[in-house]
C-alpha cells in the first residue's frame, strides 16, 4: 500500500535564510495525521542560503541523519567534532544523552538537504557523530544502505534504532527492488526525477508512505535519485 504526499501539500516555512518543507508535524506546522511514520519522526526538505545556518542548539534522544542533495553543510558540536558533508554524502548524529551542535552553509551556493529524525530504540545512548561519502555510482540501479541500526549494516553509518536509511540512483526505465517486509514501514522521497510505485507516480520531492509491502519495487520514469527509510511500525 502506498500513499503519495505531494511536495506542494507539505508543511512550509520560509524564514528567508531557510526555506523548509516538512513531511511531518514540525515547529509551527502541525497536522495530527502526520505526526510520525513508525519510528520516523521528522523529514525536512531544507534550502539553506549561503553564509547562513542553524546556530548552536541542543538535541537529545534522537537519531539525526542529514542527506546533502546540493552544496555542503558544516557541522560543529560539543563533543569536539567538526566536519563538512558535501552533496551525495551523509552525516549522522546520535544525540543520545545530549549534545549541542551547529550546522552552517559556508558555501557560495544554496545548500539543499533532507534532514531525517528517527526515534532511538531506547533512551540514554552515548552521543556520537560521523560522516562519509556514498558515491552515486555505487548505488546505480540498486538500493544501498547509508545508515543502519540493524546487524547487517556493513559500511553504513551506525544509528541506534531498528531502521535503515537507503539511497538509489536509477536511469529512466530501470527498476530497483527492496525487500521491505509486510510488517515494516517505508517512507520514500524522490530527490531528483520521478518514479512509479504500485502504479502511482511519485514526483521530485514528493513523499510516499509505504505499508503492507513485502517487496518495494521502484520504476524510474526519468533519471531519478531516491532516499528511503525502512523502520518499525
Amino acid at each position: 500500500m502506498i500513499e503519495v504526499r505531494p511536495f506542494a501539500k507539505l508543511g512550509h516555512a520560509n524564514h528567508g535564510w531557510l526555506d523548509a518543507r516538512h513531511h511531518f508535524s514540525f515547529a509551527n506546522y502541525y497536522d495530527p495525521t502526520r505526526m510520525h511514520w513508525g519510528a520516523l519522526r521528522v523529514w525536512n526538505d531544507d534550502a539553506i542560503a549561503p553564509g547562513t545556518g542553524f546556530g548552536t542548539h541542543p538535541h537529545d534522544n534522537m537519531e539525526i541523519i542529514t542527506y546533502v542533495r546540493e552544496g555542503a553543510i558544516t557541522h560543529e558540536d560539543s563533543m569536539g567534532n567538526r566536519g563538512r558533508t558535501s552533496a551525495g554524502d551523509v552525516q549522522v548524529m546520535s544525540a543520545g544523552t545530549g549534545v549541542r551542535h551547529s550546522e552552517y552553509n559556508l558555501e557560495d551556493v544554496t545548500t539543499r538537504i533532507f534532514q531525517i529524525w528517527i526515534l532511538p530504540d531506547r533512551t540514554g545512548h552515548a552521543p556520537s557523530w560521523g560522516t562519509r561519502a556514498f558515491p552515486k555510482g555505487d548505488r546505480a540501479g540498486r538500493f544501498v544502505v547509508l545508515a543502519s541500526g540493524r546487524p547487517d549494516a556493513d559500511d553504513a553509518l551506525p544509528i541506534n534504532t531498528n531502521a535503515r536509511v537507503l539511497g538509489a540512483t536509477l536511469k529512466k526505465g530501470e527498476t530497483a527492488d527492496y525487500a521491505l517486509g509486510a510488517d515494516r514501514l517505508g517512507y520514500l522521497v524522490v530527490a531528483k526525477g520521478s518514479v512509479e510505485i504500485e502504479g502511482k507516480t511519485v514526483s521530485e520531492r514528493d513523499g510516499a508512505a509505504i505499508s503492507r509491502t513485502d517487496v518495494l519495487s521502484v520504476l524510474a520514469l526519468e533519471d531519478a535519485e531516491v532516499v528511503l527509510v525502512d523502520t518499525v511500525p
